[in-house]
């Protein structure tokens, strides 16, 4: 028997606490649990719309799991990308005795990023300047800014997403 609507949001509320804490343990961050919860919930709300749910409550669970794993792979990937620029940008400053071709390129390069930071809104930029030139964690941005971590990591991605494309632009 399909599970109606009204039992699905039942479940998801009786049951919303646990589910939270279950993908808290799994993230180790609040924020991001709450957010895998209720995208799971709808999920949830979807499946039993579609197919007949023998277990409800573990097909959820199962949902929120999933979720979270596909969400630490997602910041893995992001982090990583990080990174990477991170290393192309410490390996140019590494080099011993850059040509002058390449101090005028990176003369050019910097002025380049420095009109695209002014071009972002300003808490894209602080997120970015505190991430990449504080050494600031997403948590301590998010707190900063008063966002979630997630909106933390989203706005110094996009500002390394928009300074890259003004790069690759000129």
């Amino acid at each position: 028997m399909m599970q109606s609507h009204t039992n699905t949001l039942d479940i998801y509320i009786v049951h919303r606490g646990e589910l939270v804490g279950y993908a808290r343990k799994i993230l180790g961050d609040d924020f991001h649990a709450e957010d895998v919860v209720q995208d799971a919930y709808f999920q949830f709300v979807n499946a039993t719309q579609e197919k007949q749910i023998v277990e409800p409550l573990a097909y959820l669970y199962g949902i929120v799991r999933n979720k979270c794993f596909d969400l630490q792979r997602k910041l893995a990937r992001d982090q990583s990308r990080d990174d990477l620029d991170s290393n192309a940008a410490l390996n140019l400053l590494e080099e011993e005795k850059p040509s002058a071709e390449r101090n005028l390129a990176a003369k050019q390069e910097l002025q380049i990023v420095k009109q695209a930071l002014q071009d972002l809104p300003k808490r894209t930029r602080i997120a970015f300047e505190m991430h990449r030139f504080g050494n600031h964690t997403y948590p301590e941005i998010a707190k900063h800014l008063g966002v979630s971590v997630g909106t933390a990591h989203s706005l110094v991605l996009h500002a390394l997403d928009y300074c890259s494309e003004k790069l690759s632009i000129d």
